[in-house]
């Protein structure tokens, strides 16, 4: 196992580094006016979809029921490719009425309503919870699962009743969504320095996972035709892959994941609001997909090797891909492993991010001015007043999430978790899909 505090300083290293990629990218952004690999980044930005659901939740859900991880995946894919002309039309009603959010989206098509944004926004922040109570979950096993499942207080922190990993984390991840998110006042204005982190981001995870899949596959089996030998002559793995799909749940699941892929806070900040021109979508329309396809290729054989290595009842399938470099005391691939889950769940940072704009935006600044609690506010205070609003929500989002994590408890799966998130968002579908084809909309 690993020592407590070299684990805490690959996190906060990797976190850091990020933080000076987007520092570094705001200043040659600005010094340059623009930079020539923005189509490129924009479209592994919104690979910040694949969170630790992907990297860690797909295997679980595959090691359970075969195929059924698959549907996540389709409706993206589906979106990008055949409903391309959807994302034009919104991308450009957007930047028609200087959109920050999806909820000022709904709001804009539906008479500019403040109430519409209202109610968009506490959906969306009830909505998103179980999502980043389902990353803090990831980050925490992950910890406790390198340190031999010891607690975080136990080594050298002290010990406080509310201080268990998960907290340290949720702290952690706010105090730097803080950082990255609340440097610029204007909402709309492009953040190409955070746009190049989560594209860095992208890459790492979608490495690290095609890593411990080829260790998997030549490492511990040897190659492609032992692997496959072993997995064939296997009944526990011919008893999940040989079951038959459920049609009604993979529809259901598509059609989820086709509306989240833009009714999500964070999906609609890179995809919508970051977006600088319909070239980075036509780039996106191509590559993002591609990406899916990759970053899955490997969702299967690793299922697979859990289920042949590791004895049934002794380790969560939801975290095969950590513990599957650790039985074969692979130091290296096993840091590997957890860099690329921790990538996975930063999602964290640009959706609190996404989510405060919003309870900004949509429920607070409306709250003070019909109050007129402004108006003793110097004009030239007034950015620090939203940037302040705007980081209180950052920590009030993610200690939130902290709790409905602590609700949830260990039984829940991340697969399970996630589509609970999903079902909330995708009630906002039906006027957000509506308002684009209503000839009485905000045009």
């Amino acid at each position: 196992m690993f020592e407590g505090w070299s684990i805490i300083a690959v996190a906060l290293g990797y976190v850091s580094a990020l933080f000076a990629l987007a520092w570094i990218g705001d200043r040659k952004t600005r010094s340059r006016k623009g930079g020539g690999g923005r189509p490129l980044i924009y479209s592994l930005s919104i690979a910040v979809y694949c969170t630790s659901w992907t990297f860690f939740g797909s295997v679980g859900l595959a090691a359970a029921t075969g195929y059924d991880f698959m549907p996540v995946y389709l409706g993206p894919i589906i979106m990008f490719t055949l409903g391309w002309p959807i994302l034009l039309r919104v991308v450009r009603l957007a930047k028609s009425q200087n959109i920050t959010s999806v909820a000022d989206f709904l709001a804009a098509r539906y008479g500019k309503s403040p109430a519409v944004a209202a109610i968009v926004t506490i959906v969306a922040v009830i909505g998103v919870l179980p999502y980043i109570a389902l990353q803090l979950k990831a980050i925490a096993v992950s910890i406790e699962t390198l340190l031999g499942a010891s607690l975080l207080v136990s080594i050298e922190v002290p010990r406080v009743a509310f201080m268990d990993t998960a907290f340290v984390i949720t702290l952690t991840l706010a105090t730097f969504a803080v950082l990255f998110g609340t440097r610029h006042i204007d909402a709309t204005a492009h953040q190409d320095g955070l746009m190049m982190a989560i594209a860095a981001d992208s890459l790492v995870k979608l490495a690290a996972f095609i890593a411990v899949g080829l260790f998997v596959i030549f490492g511990m089996f040897g190659g492609v035709g032992d692997f496959v030998a072993q997995a064939t002559r296997s009944p526990v793995v011919e008893s999940v892959f040989g079951q038959n799909s459920n049609g009604g749940k993979w529809l259901t699941v598509t059609f989820l994941s086709f509306v989240c892929i833009i009714l999500l806070p964070r999906q609609f900040h890179v995809t919508v609001v970051e977006n600088n021109s319909e070239v980075e979508l036509r780039r996106a329309a191509w590559m993002f997909p591609a990406y899916l396809v990759l970053i899955n290729l490997f969702v299967i054989p690793i299922a697979v090797a859990g289920l042949l290595t590791l004895p049934a009842g002794t380790t969560d399938p939801d975290f095969y891909v950590l513990k599957l470099p650790l039985s074969a005391d692979a130091t290296t691939m096993s840091l590997i492993a957890f860099v690329g889950g921790l990538s996975a769940a930063a999602m964290v940072i640009v959706e609190s991010i996404a989510l405060a704009i919003m309870v900004s935006n949509g429920l607070v600044i409306p709250l003070l001015l019909r109050h007129r609690l402004t108006d003793t506010v110097p004009q030239e205070d007034m950015g620090g007043l939203l940037l302040m609003i705007r980081r209180v929500a950052i920590f009030c989002i993610l200690l939130l999430g902290y709790g409905v994590y602590q609700a949830l408890g260990e039984s829940q799966g991340l697969a399970a978790i996630g589509l609970i998130s999903f079902a909330a968002i995708a009630q906002l579908a039906p006027a957000f899909f509506g308002g684009l084809v209503w000839r009485q909309g905000t045009a």
